[in-house]
């Protein structure tokens, strides 16, 4: 299972890697497209075929700033840049620039909406400076290589910042059907909250006008702004019917004043306007610690006149002031003045009070007339047509970067140009938890630091071959716990994880081909000492595998050795003990020495217990049998 989830990873590593950008494709409209422009077909550092680059002179401004001068170059993007993408960028700041491009077809405002799309990428971020872009209007006479702001255009539309001041401009020039006049008409986006576009990333700009005059904008798919141009543009599209009449004037008479002094109030008598408003305090008396002798400010001592004073120049040199610091424990020093209190008689100068006026006339306002200039479009959408695509700018930022400009009469189809470009531009530049933006990151730190390509190759080919083979190959380890596992359940070995046994068995380790065999079970008997007073000592009997216990009687013979009956090869032989009737040992005349637990006798001390004690002779009862490795023996404590 390892072995399989490496190679998961590592086919996703490899899939990434050569996917994201050798996938990408310029975007390529199909459908109702009246411009559409994606800078893929510009030689490096060139515009593309029909954008022109304006050489005007801008008017009032002074000779040497006057000029559009400013550089336009297309290019990839500073950062997180597919690799074949590339956009219009304006290289020069504290320049004017300007750079236009004609339509396929000229935009007529009909039947069909407005749809207005591109693609910013602020790269440095925007001091302050315009990042829009300009329908020009369309006409005979219009000059792409002298396009100035002056240049008429229908719409103006996008960011426009400056400090802390963010703006999204939406405009559109609209012709007065009586005068013949055009008047600026800006969306009113007072209460739009509006989306970061200065923080280095693309951003999909779109403006969609719709013929029953209604506009939707939109950032990044997200609609900020849905209006009317009827209703949401300032100054109004439609002026007002009657406006204020410019000839009238206000009389002199006219009495505005809702409140006047009540001219029948008096002064009291008793009002006195020459008292102070404090006075001083007579209950106040001088601290007894005060020291009236002493100066609040003495010279400080350990001022020096500096080496440089000069009388005649600088006068007679004077020790700055410290304050005494005789007085920095009491309450003062110097002459003592009393202080002072509030007036309780003072009033201030008396004002007779407010009454409502009996002649108040309200605010003037001049009166209403009909307005000369009065008129009613009911359908504003139908504006000037759009001839070529502008890009007009003075800004104290550069690096702005335009892409994929786009103007149609069907949503549909930008939508699908935006799924083309911007969601590619938009996968490159998300955070490194998708794989493509991972990618890129990758990729450009590796531009700046070729051994990278050394780290990349490691982690991606080597480190995973490593770990599949490391999780999928068997180790010798394994064969040799293998093997140990089995032998022991065959010969019942004590293995690690098995539980601690609370007493330790004597065992016979079994030869290898031994079968199964029957456990025999014989009764021996135990010859087992009366409490006597004096202490028995060790009998010369074989001693039991565990050292014998001393009983509370003040000694007990230690039990005779348990000699078990022979049984098949390569078992265990189990003994059960049988205590025998007790047998009073003989008493001891000399001195009862210390009771001590008893070894285990010799071969020959054994022998000579199981003759006295009767026991049958194992070895006369076992068949001979060929010589046998020495057995491995565990001692049973008893606990």
């Amino acid at each position: 299972m390892a072995g399989a989830w490496q190679l998961v990873f590592l086919c996703v590593a490899v899939g990434c890697w050569a996917s994201p950008e050798e996938g990408f494709k310029a975007p390529n409209p199909s459908g109702s497209v009246h411009f559409a422009e994606n800078f893929q077909d510009a030689d490096a550092g060139s515009l593309p075929s029909g954008w022109v680059k304006s050489a005007a002179m801008k008017d009032g401004a002074d000779a040497d700033i006057a000029k559009y001068d400013g550089e336009w170059s297309v290019e990839s993007a500073e950062q997180n840049s597919l690799e074949t993408d590339v956009g219009l960028v304006l290289k020069d700041k504290a320049k004017h620039a300007a750079v236009s491009a004609p339509l396929a077809t000229t935009f007529e405002f009909t039947d069909k909406p407005l749809v207005f799309q591109y693609d910013l990428k602020l790269q440095q971020g925007m001091d302050c400076g315009g990042s829009y872009i300009k329908l020009l209007s369309h006409s005979d006479s219009l000059d792409l290589a002298q396009v100035t702001d002056k240049t008429p255009y229908t719409i103006m539309f996008g960011p426009d910042s400056c400090g802390t001041e963010n703006k999204l401009h939406f405009i559109f020039r609209h012709k007065s059907p009586k005068t013949g006049e055009f008047e600026e008409k800006h969306a009113d986006l007072s209460s739009v909250t509006l989306p970061d576009v200065k923080d280095k990333k693309t951003h999909l700009l779109r403006l969609v006008v719709r013929p029953d005059n209604t506009f939707t904008i939109s950032i990044d798919r997200v609609v900020l702004k849905s209006g009317s141009l009827l209703e949401d543009m300032r100054p109004a599209v439609n002026p007002p019917a009657e406006i204020d009449d410019p000839e009238d004037k206000r009389p002199e008479d006219w009495d505005d004043k809702e409140k006047i002094p009540d001219p029948e109030a008096s002064k009291p008598d008793d009002w006195d306007e020459d008292a102070p408003s404090h006075i001083p305090d007579d209950d106040a008396s001088m601290p007894s610690d005060w020291l009236v002798e002493e100066p609040q400010y003495v010279e400080d001592p350990e001022a020096d006149k500096p080496e440089d004073w000069d009388v005649d120049e600088d006068g007679e040199y004077e020790a700055p002031k410290i304050d005494n610091p005789k007085c920095a424990k009491i309450s003062g020093c110097g002459p003592w003045t009393r202080p002072t209190k509030v007036n309780p008689a003072y009033k201030g100068k008396w004002r007779a009070p407010m009454i409502d006026n009996p002649n108040y006339q309200g605010i003037w306002k001049p009166k209403k007339i009909a307005n000369p200039d009065f008129f009613e479009d009911l359908e504003p959408f139908k504006m000037s047509s759009i001839g070529a695509i502008g890009v007009e700018l003075w800004t104290m930022t550069a690096g702005q970067l335009f892409d994929n400009i786009i103007l149609t009469d069907d949503e549909a189809v930008a939508d699908q140009y935006a799924a083309d470009s911007f969601d590619a531009k938009t996968a490159a530049e998300a955070p490194v938890s998708t794989a493509h933006g991972l990618l890129t990151s990758l990729m450009s730190s590796a531009e700046e630091r070729p051994w990278l390509w050394a780290v990349y190759a490691i982690v991606i080919v080597v480190l995973p071959v490593v770990l599949i083979v490391g999780c999928c190959l068997p180790s010798k380890k394994d064969d040799g716990d293998a093997d140990r596992r089995a032998r022991a359940k065959k010969t019942d070995e004590h293995q690690p994880d098995d539980p601690a046994p609370a007493n330790v068995e004597e065992e016979v380790d079994s030869d290898e081909e031994a079968a199964e065999d029957e456990v025999v079970e014989e009764e021996v008997p135990v010859k087992k000492a009366s409490p006597a007073p004096a202490k028995a000592s060790p009998a010369p009997a074989k001693a039991s595998p565990a050292p014998a216990k001393a009983s509370p009687a003040p000694a007990k013979a230690s039990p005779a050795p348990a000699k078990a009956s022979p049984s098949r090869k390569g078992k265990k032989a189990d003994v059960k003990v049988v205590p025998e009737p007790e047998v009073e040992p003989p008493r001891v005349a000399a001195l009862e020495p210390e009771p001590e637990i008893a070894s285990a006798p010799s071969a020959s001390a054994a022998a000579s217990a199981e003759q006295e004690l009767g026991l049958p002779d194992a070895a006369e009862d076992e068949p001979r049998r060929s010589p046998r490795k020495p057995t491995k023996k565990k001692v049973r404590r008893e606990n």
